[in-house]
């Protein structure tokens, strides 16, 4: 078997977040490979462990399977840098910003990466208003979630006060998007590297949790189809869109591709999923790289800022 040495290895996973359910399965699933590996790795929840048991069980490295609020937004990136425990991933800051959709929007405006037009969405917004300036349909969302959850894609400008509402149950910014309408894609990084671009296709509307998690009826695509002109100038802004962010280590950024050859930029991701759904492990396989490969490469990424 091979050894590496990376010392004892805490996967963390689960959490506290609204995704604490996928990132069992992502933490699951990475340290079943760490271990057939020949990695030392053991799980940590830190919903159920104090984070002071990183020090005290001896640690070297902690790999971070966790997912939206306090695993993915600086937080868990603060109290490891703190410890000076070597993490997978983006640093404080870059999560921190990659997690607000807002302010990862306003900093892709101001260096010229296009992104969906959108307004902020108060409980007193004049929401009539906001729909006659995105136009129907329009997202709404969350502004620190992910996994989509909280997010509604309104046809009709009577829904739009109850979509804010649902919206507004997870976090107090909620953000209205235009509808952009086009080819879902997700570009994965690994490194300095966009690995090969997955475009996903769905069955009902959106590209929702239930799409995402639970349906086998979404497909995915890797490659993509595209022309590779194409798809090598949508990985080149990519790789923008996230370094902007300051992000590092490993990630994904979506976007949409319209008819026209426009594409909108949406989110970056800074810990992905890493489950039988996800796209990170689909893009690295049509790159040539195993999911036990792709587990050591990130670890091998680890670092404190």
């Amino acid at each position: 078997m091979i050894t590496h040495n990376f010392g004892k290895v805490a996967v963390l996973l689960g959490g506290r977040s609204a995704e604490r359910e996928i990132s069992l399965q992502s933490g699951q699933a990475v340290l079943d490979a760490l271990i057939r590996s020949g990695v030392t790795a053991y799980s940590f929840d830190p919903a159920k462990q104090v984070l002071e048991d990183l020090l005290r069980q001896g640690f070297n490295r902690a790999f971070i399977a966790l997912h939206g609020r306090f695993g993915e937004d600086g937080t868990i990136q603060g109290v490891l840098e703190w410890m000076r425990l070597p993490y997978t991933g983006s640093g404080v800051m870059s999560s921190a910003l990659a997690m607000d959709k807002w302010r990862t929007k306003l900093l892709w405006q101001a260096v010229g990466i296009q992104s969906p037009r959108y307004v902020l969405l108060q409980a007193d917004s004049n929401f009539d208003q906001v729909s006659e300036s995105l136009g129907l349909p329009l997202i709404v969302k969350p502004v620190r979630e992910g996994s989509t959850i909280g997010l509604s894609k309104v046809n009709h400008k009577n829904d739009l006060l109850p979509a804010y509402q649902l919206a507004a149950r997870y976090d107090d910014l909620v953000l209205a998007e235009e509808f952009i309408v086009g080819k879902e894609l997700t570009v994965a990084i690994l490194g300095e590297t966009p690995l090969p671009i997955v475009r996903i296709e769905i069955t009902g509307e959106l590209y929702d949790y239930q799409a995402k998690y639970v349906s086998n009826d979404t497909q995915y695509y890797c490659p993509s189809g595209l022309p590779a002109e194409l798809e090598t100038e949508i990985q080149t802004q990519a790789l923008r869109a996230y370094k902007v962010l300051g992000c590092q280590g490993w990630g994904r950024v979506d976007l949409i591709l319209t008819q026209t050859g426009q594409f909108y930029f949406l989110e970056a991701n800074t810990s992905p999923g890493m489950t039988s759904h996800s796209l990170v492990p689909m893009a690295a396989r049509t790159a040539g790289i195993s999911f036990e490969d792709l587990v050591i490469r990130i670890l091998d990424l680890t670092h404190v800022e």
